[in-house]
């Protein structure tokens, strides 16, 4: 019932995603913070906000080089992901050789691209344009084969606390079909598939300034990847770049970032075009069942 206190996660599974859940947050005289749907004297609004921080501007950026016939654009990819990518230059004056429209491309993992040279049309004055880079991770021309996600933690059996569509956090493209599963923090985290380890976060503490909190993202073969978020601080066993098995220990399960309580958020997203979206996916097994790999920690 909607208005007991969220212990954990405590969160039940919602259905509708077109009302959001207002959660607010109070800390009694022994410094004991609890979670409710019910507004109290002294409580506080707990804001949830859906932007997952991943750093990637320093390493998919645009570079100008300039020569003795004009400039040429060029975008470097530094990440060990594929990039969706669009180039658009506006307020152009006195160049030849700028695109009218926006060019995409698809540029591979650690690679770069010559996209546009540019001339001035009259040599004795300069070039004038403004370039606008937009990029996201991921081939959206791949499509998402069937797969049944494993469990990926060991121990349990653990509660799910809100799934998709859930109206307290579930409820935008990035995380509409996230899992919440309440857990010890230090709980094991495993792969529930292999893949290319992309992008982690392993240094925040509490809420720090990424919703996120500590992650680490994998790329899997067919242009999926699964995002395990709110992870322990220094727990993050893999490295960008590294290649990942089913079972493998990523990380531990924490209570960083945007967090009501110890749990760990999994979602399975994909580029639909310049855009990162979660999409539906299966565990292999009830979520409150032992997960199939071995029990315990390490």
């Amino acid at each position: 019932m909607l208005g007991r206190l969220l212990l954990l996660l405590g969160l039940p599974l919602l259905a509708s995603p077109a009302l959001a859940l207002t959660i607010y947050k109070y800390t009694d005289a022994n410094g004991v913070v609890t979670y409710s749907d019910q507004a109290a004297p002294g409580a506080q609004v707990f804001v949830f906000r859906d932007r997952m921080v991943e750093k990637t501007d320093t390493q998919v950026r645009l570079e100008t080089r300039k020569h003795a016939a004009g400039e040429t654009l060029l975008v470097r990819n530094d990440l060990y992901a594929p990039v969706d990518i669009e180039l658009k230059l506006d307020n152009v004056e006195n160049a030849v050789g700028a695109p009218a429209k926006p060019i995409r491309w698809v540029l591979p993992p650690r690679s770069q691209i010559r996209l546009a040279t540019l001339a001035p049309r009259d040599a004795s004055k300069p070039l004038k344009y403004t370039p606008r880079l937009r990029h996201a991770l991921g081939d959206p021309r791949l499509l998402p084969k069937p797969y049944k996600y494993p469990l990926p933690w060991r121990g349990g059996p653990f509660r799910l606390t809100q799934g998709a569509n859930g109206q307290y956090s579930h409820f935008t493209p990035k995380g509409r079909y996230a899992m919440d599963i309440a857990m010890p923090e230090g709980t094991p985290i495993i792969a529930a598939r292999g893949g290319m380890v992309v992008k982690v976060e392993n240094a925040q503490s509490g809420r720090g300034n990424n919703p996120a909190g500590n992650f680490v993202r994998i790329m899997h073969d067919d242009g999926t990847m699964g995002v395990y978020l709110h992870l322990m601080k220094g727990s993050v066993a893999v490295r960008e770049g590294q290649r990942v098995e089913i079972g493998m220990r990523i990380a531990r399960s924490g209570n960083t970032g945007n967090s009501t309580g110890p749990h760990l958020h999994f979602v399975v997203q994909r580029n639909i075009g310049l855009a990162i979206e979660s999409i539906p996916f299966d565990f292999s097994q009830p979520v409150d069942s032992l997960p199939n790999f071995a029990v315990g920690g390490e």
